[in-house]
């Protein structure tokens, strides 16, 4: 499903319309990335959370070269699942 898709099926099951159902999940999207952006957490109940982690400096390995390399350190954001998404999921 993409976003297009997503927001119609939003609009649906709200019982909006397909413009206001676009700035609701606009509205979600941005205020889930300014806030992960700022290193705090989002919790869902039941659906799951966002954060931020930090991922430390490492060594790899390039696999088509097979030359040894570094990778920087770096923040990532993490998504886990909660109870009820789960459930679905199975």
């Amino acid at each position: 499903m993409n976003k297009t898709e997503f927001i119609g099926a939003v609009a649906e099951k709200a019982g909006l319309s397909k413009v206001d159902a676009k700035k609701a999940v606009d509205a979600f999207i941005r205020t889930v990335e300014s806030t992960v952006g700022q290193g705090e957490k989002v919790s869902l109940l039941g659906f799951g959370s966002f954060s931020v982690t930090d991922k430390a400096a490492r060594k790899g390995v390039n696999p088509k070269t097979k030359e040894s390399i570094n990778i920087p350190a770096r923040r990532v954001v993490k998504f886990k699942v909660g109870a009820d998404l789960a459930k679905v999921v199975g």
